[in-house]
């Protein structure tokens, strides 16, 4: 990017929001994050950033928040996340997810802002016909997870034809790692890389593997990782060529997949502890493999992954986790504001 900006990021004090907000003040743009804290952490803001204490479904807020500061764009990450949380209560991730989003697009055109980068998912495309799987691949999510961020994507194609809303569509693989003094920390967790890094800490008794007899070499489910700072980096460059550009889809992964097993065993050796793993039955809305085509985007905007090797991922993450054992807990922010003013 070239010139400084005013970018909202929505759900910036989580583990992904905080780390392109990190990256995006590292090149030069005014951030201003809005998280209502229920998943997030002050303590992941990253110095050089505003936090707004808000929910992005307070169209009050977002008044107070667009009217008076000349916001070029939004990224927005913002989201309940949990695939087996979203089969038990739908109607949490509908009201959140896509409700919630619809509050924060309206209130973008009541003010101006014509720009959004929007945090997708690999859910869109259920159990695929294909892998790797590029951006033609059709999009029947089987959770409802998956199912509400479609809902959002439908909504930015709309307001994109009938009011001219610009918007890159970012559909994530499974994040992971760390970066510098931002780490994965989720109450409860639920994703792989820290189940099993908790394990190694001492903090759990084993991991559970959901489900070993899928259609997959070792009978577990197949993942493709892609290292926070990748994924972050895309959305600078998302943000950029929606100067020029309107309706941008991308898949962003590493693609090649890993087994629970492989991860499992990939992190024994790096944390040189033995993470006992006790099997259990599948989770409903998993599907057996999802790896992503990232060609598209790496041809288009130029993005090259640094951190993709499995090893690295997860080397990242350990550090940061024994650096963090207990999470955020008891960490000093590094300088963030809060409110709305």
């Amino acid at each position: 990017m070239t010139n400084a900006k005013h970018i909202v990021v929505t759900g910036g004090a989580g583990y992904i929001g905080s780390v392109v907000a990190a990256q995006l003040i590292a090149a030069g743009h005014r951030v201003t994050l809005l998280d209502n804290l229920s998943r997030g952490h002050r303590e992941a803001v990253p110095a050089g950033a505003e936090l707004v204490a808000g929910d992005v479904a307070d169209r009050a807020l977002l008044d107070t928040l667009f009217a008076p500061r000349g916001v070029h764009a939004v990224v927005h990450l913002a989201a309940l996340l949990e695939v087996g949380e979203s089969m038990r209560v739908p109607e949490r991730y509908f009201r959140n997810n896509s409700a919630g989003t619809l509050t924060l697009l309206e209130a973008m055109l009541a003010h101006g802002v014509r720009r959004i980068v929007f945090s997708s998912t690999a859910a869109l495309f259920g159990d695929p016909e294909r892998v790797p799987i590029d951006e033609t691949h059709p999009l029947r999510p089987c959770n409802v997870y998956g199912e509400s961020k479609l809902m959002t994507e439908r909504m930015l194609e709309w307001f994109h034809r009938i009011h001219g809303l610009r918007y890159a569509s970012l559909r994530y693989f499974n994040a992971a790692g760390a970066a510098g003094a931002q780490g994965e920390d989720h109450q409860p967790e639920s994703h792989l890389i820290p189940l099993i890094l908790q394990v190694a800490l001492g903090q759990r008794a084993h991991v559970e593997i959901y489900g070993t007899d899928y259609p997959t070499p070792d009978g577990t489910c197949v993942r493709d990782y892609i290292h926070v700072s990748d994924l972050a980096t895309a959305h600078l460059l998302a943000l950029d060529a929606l100067e020029e550009q309107g309706r941008l889809l991308y898949n962003l992964g590493n693609g090649q997949g890993f087994s629970v097993r492989q991860v499992i065993e990939t992190a024994r050796r790096i944390t040189r502890h033995a993470i006992p793993a006790v099997e259990s039955a599948r989770r409903a809305g998993d599907p057996a493999v999802l790896v992503a085509s990232s060609e598209k985007i790496r041809r288009e905007l130029r993005w090259a992954p640094r951190r993709s090797a499995l090893e690295t991922i997860i080397a990242d993450a350990w550090e940061w986790h024994r650096q963090h054992p207990r999470g955020y807990a008891g960490a000093k922010a590094p300088g963030a504001s809060s409110g709305a003013d």
